[in-house]
């Protein structure tokens, strides 16, 4: 430790009114989670099987005694000081606000690492309460428990040693219904919503596999039905050798039981257990209480470690807000639950990997706070990783693995993981790649019929009858992600095995009545899309999509052997790209060409989703003249697979140029919106949507005046592959100013809900500045950084392992190295960008102490190192380059 502190990466910093929207989520994948406010104050348990943002079950908080030698004792509450408002018809609604709380707080954070600071001129000791879930890349069962970590460090600045006591008191208000009830009263337990009672907080001590002691109280309730969403437990756990509990606050009458806690721990850092407790009565949760002691010596520091599990098996598909059509909800279960017992097993097999645990987190989060890359793009990345570990996404009981949109306050928001907005996000595939792999085998197994038909939402439980929708840009998006998670992994079995399906995904274009029926490369028709309207006649949304798809389809049916398919889609998709430019590019950006339908009918029935449907003659809903911000989202899909240009590179580089020209606003003061408002203000956007040589349709899409992350990511990654480099950082900074913790909350970007699967897309953007790029297929890989490329340093991740990668450039030579933390990177060739007006005289290579053969050959200012037989990036044995440069 460092002045007691863990030493943890540091990401950002947050002081004051950057406080006041920080809601730090500590969960893993799958599992719900508990988040920690700004100051310090647990909130959103969210836990339960569904978003339940707000749910904030009252007198949940941790306490402080510290007594130095020879000075009377002091308690506090382990939270900074309540801010503004104060104005509640009863006074303050925060339960037990009268309670002292500390002065001074910050937080320090580089997720999934939170360390918040807490100080005040009448307490001995300062308090780092440091708080985790782990998060290890490329394995989703470690980033997935259902817990959250505390650790206070109490650190003594004096010359006294210091008595102290850290208690942990949560409210057992297992049953919760948030349908009626008082939400906001600080007087009693009851104050949180419907409670049916019978809730019970059991004691339990145990002694870990490493010998290390737990000691808390197991919460239960008596009265939840069984195999309902809140039939479960959770366990508050103090990780000491001794520890003092209380099941219960006693009697609520005229606040007696916050008297009694107060009362007890202040006396002597002790908790005195009722000899005899009972369920809570009706209407009421149980509060309990577990405090451990220790000694902080001067000028020294000791620190207490709790955690909070949790263990709720039951999830149903209708409890959480996905569509089912089955009359009792649709059960699914929950995959982390199959690993435990009960809640108190988890804290019992997770506390002997607890520093493992940490260590790896703190490897993965720290080698991206190292990064030379800008911050916003680092805070970017990192902390839309935390929508994983959210409501949005879940496993359920037999390991698949689903996500919603977002996530309203209660119930997520928009079922199915919808294939057109997960088509943007690239954080899945590249850090967890298991998990994306089984969402395409949900896709072409479970979502797409014997025609190809994909339905781009999946309904539970799986084998129902499906939702009989296609979507043109999800459907493609489908087949490029295909092909990313097949040359990411090198799995030629998940190609093979699936490759009927994937054919059939482009076949579907061609069928009467469908997308391309005349089979000339370019989308018309009926297509539904993202914006949950349906585009009418040639557009570059959807037909960039699918160009991108038959470029995709091209490369894998080569690789199986299906040479004329693969020939077909060539064929189609130079006709359909030559055309776009041609058609529909107007000299700035590219265009759509309304051609609706004589009637609707002529197009097949899936194709319209019923949510924008328009009179053929004068449809609404449509884009027309205007400058679209995802007008080429199919080629950056196709930048991150390394398919190069769908479209001419001048048209492409305009296009990307006339988005920021004319969508992004330092200011939104002038701007109107008619919709959802996601920035205002003094607040920088990229617009969804505008048109500067006019032509606006009289009734546009309906979310053409809004700004989205999610959106506004893409768009700034290719900027940044296209060249535009300042473009898209500005567009990423706009983006993280809003995000800032006194605006909004830095761990959450909202779309269609909270903690939006679009905004995933943030990684694209390490990707681009980095120029990283592998195929497990080929063994190719590639290193290019657009931003500071004389010294740079960034993290890989890939499904077979992770690490970083660091580049120096000099005079005369150009020095690269690549090593893993985990896993291991096989290699054939490493391509490289040398300095303009540079090639190199010779080169050396070396994995770990054993020199390595490569021949070199340069295409203009890439160079490409080809080794022959592969080698093998381990931990411990690096790829060192060296390539001594001479100007041409």
């Amino acid at each position: 430790m460092t002045g007691g502190r863990s030493p943890w990466p540091a990401l950002s910093r947050y002081t004051g009114e950057q406080l006041r929207e920080v809601a730090f989520p500590l969960g893993g994948i799958g599992t719900g989670s508990i988040a920690l406010g700004g100051r310090a104050e647990l909130r959103d348990f969210e836990i339960f099987n569904r978003p339940d943002k707000g749910l904030t079950p009252p007198f949940s908080f941790f306490a402080l005694r510290a007594e130095a030698e020879g000075a009377p004792p002091v308690t506090r509450v382990l939270e900074g000081v309540i801010q503004p408002p104060y104005s509640g018809s009863f006074g303050v609604t925060t339960a037990a606000a009268g309670l002292p709380r500390f002065r001074e707080v910050e937080l320090e954070a580089a997720y999934p690492f939170a360390r918040f600071t807490l100080r005040d001129p009448g307490v001995p000791l300062a308090v780092h309460l440091e708080a985790f879930n782990p998060l290890i890349p490329l394995d989703a069962e470690r980033s997935g428990l259902p817990l959250a970590v505390l650790r206070f460090v109490l650190v003594n600045a004096g010359d006294r040693p210091v008595s102290a006591a850290v208690a942990g008191s949560l409210m057992n208000c297992i049953g919760v219904s948030r349908e009626g009830g008082d939400t906001t009263s600080s007087i009693a337990p009851r104050g949180l919503g419907a409670l049916p009672g019978g809730n019970v907080n059991e004691p339990r001590s145990a002694r870990a596999a490493d010998g290390s002691r737990l000691h808390g109280l197991l919460m239960r309730s008596q009265r939840v039905e069984p195999r309902t969403p809140q039939d479960g437990t959770i366990a508050l756990v103090a990780l000491a050798p001794e520890a003092t509990w209380r099941r219960s606050w006693g009697s609520t009458h005229w606040n007696r039981h916050l008297l009694t806690f107060w009362d007890d721990f202040s006396d002597d850092g002790r908790l005195d257990d009722p000899e005899q407790e009972g369920p809570s009565p009706a209407g009421q949760g149980q509060i309990g209480s577990v405090a451990t002691s220790v000694t902080v010596p001067p000028g020294g520091s000791a620190s207490c470690t709790f955690l909070i599990c949790w263990h709720f098996p039951h999830r149903t598909a209708a409890g959480c807000g996905w569509n089912t059509l089955d009359p009792q909800g649709g059960y699914v279960g929950n995959y982390y639950a199959a690993r435990y017992q009960d809640a108190w097993d988890v804290a019992v097999q997770v506390a002997p990997q607890l520093a493992e645990l940490e260590a790896e987190s703190a490897r993965f989060a720290g080698a991206i706070a190292a990064a030379t890359l800008p911050q916003p793009v680092k805070e970017a990345a990192l902390n839309n990783v935390s929508t994983l570990r959210s409501q949005t996404c879940f496993r359920t009981a037999d390991g698949n693995f689903f996500a919603f949109e977002g996530c309203g306050d209660t119930l997520g928001c928009c079922f199915g993981s919808c294939t057109h907005v997960w088509n943007y996000e690239q954080t899945t595939p590249f850090l967890f790649p298991e998990l994306a792999l089984n969402m395409r085998a949900l896709e072409l197994e479970h979502g797409t019929d014997a025609d190809g038909l994909n339905f781009f939402r999946l309904r539970l439980p799986l084998g129902s009858e499906p939702w009989r929708h296609a979507a043109a840009d999800g459907q493609m998006g489908v087949v490029m992600k295909c092909y990313r998670e097949w040359q990411l992994s090198g799995d030629e079995a998940f190609l093979r095995s699936h490759w009927p399906k994937i054919a059939a995904l482009v076949r579907y274009c061609w069928l009467p009545g469908g997308w391309d029926a005349d089979r000339d490369g370019v989308m018309e028709g009926v297509q539904h899309n993202t914006y949950d309207i349906e585009l009418f006649g040639p557009n570059p949304l959807c037909t960039v999509w699918y160009l991108g798809a038959l470029r995709a389809a091209e490369e894998m049916a080569r690789s199986v052997g299906d040479a004329a398919f693969a020939e077909s889609c060539r064929a189609l998709f130079e006709r359909g790209s030559a055309w776009v430019d041609e058609h529909l590019f107007n000299g700035e950006y590219y265009i759509q060409q309304v051609r609706a339908p004589a009637s609707l009918d002529e197009a097949r029935p899936e194709l319209r989703a019923g949510m924008g449907e328009t009179d053929p003659a004068d449809p609404d809903f449509q884009v027309g003249d205007g400058c679209l911000i995802d007008q080429l989202v199919g080629q950056y899909m196709a930048h991150v697979l390394g398919l190069g240009h769908l479209l001419r590179p001048a048209n492409v580089r305009a296009a990307l140029a006339a988005i920021y020209r004319h969508n992004f606003r330092p200011a939104l003061y002038d701007h109107w919106n008619t919709m959802r408002t996601y920035a205002l203000a003094d607040e920088s956007a990229l617009l969804i949507c505008s048109w500067p040589r006019g032509g606006r349709p009289r009734v546009p899409f309906p979310y053409f005046s809004e700004v989205m992350t999610g959106f506004e990511y893409q768009a700034a990654a290719h900027m940044i592959y296209e060249g535009l480099v300042d473009e898209g950082l500005a567009v990423i900074a706009a983006i993280r100013a809003r995000f800032d913790g006194r605006r909004r909350n830095p761990w959450n970007e909202q779309e269609c809900g909270h903690h939006y699967a679009r905004a995933m897309a943030a990684w694209a953007a390490l990707l681009a500045l980095a120029g990283l790029r592998y195929s497990a297929v080929t063994g190719e890989l590639a290193l290019a950084p657009r931003w500071q490329p004389e010294r740079f340093r960034t993290v890989w991740s890939f499904p077979s392992g992770w690490g970083e990668a660091h580049q120096e450039r000099r005079a005369d030579t150009q020095t690269v190295r690549w090593e893993a933390h985990a896993g291991a990177l096989e290699v054939r060739s490493l391509r490289l960008e040398l300095p303009e007006g540079a090639r190199p005289a010779s080169v050396s290579a070396r994995l770990g102490e054993q020199a390595v053969d490569a021949s070199i050959r340069q295409e203009g200012q890439a160079v490409t190192l080809d080794f022959g037989a592969a080698v093998r990036i381990e931990p411990g044995r690096p790829l060192d380059v060296r390539l001594e440069l001479i100007a041409e």
